[in-house]
């Protein structure tokens, strides 16, 4: 399976437009978006062979990975 990067861009296309209304105006999603991008790039350099991780703390950024997601995704439903 090819690596890749799961930008939000990509993981919510049918939210774009909500996603650069959140990203100007409310700092707290802004942030949070941040933090996704951060855990993101750390993942990928693991999996990637650049940076060495255990296993069960690759495991734990990814369930970080999709908890942000999830919150995120809840964020950007509400959104009119």
């Amino acid at each position: 399976m090819p690596l890749e990067h799961h930008p939000l861009s990509r993981e919510f296309p049918e939210f774009q437009t909500q996603l650069r209304s959140l990203l100007a105006s409310d700092g707290h999603f802004a942030r949070l978006v941040e933090e996704y991008d951060e855990l993101d790039k750390r993942i990928y350099e693991v999996e990637s062979g650049r940076v060495a991780m255990d296993e069960i703390l690759l495991l734990g950024l990814k369930m970080q990975r999709v908890s942000l997601k999830d919150e995120l995704a809840d964020s950007l439903r509400k959104v009119p």
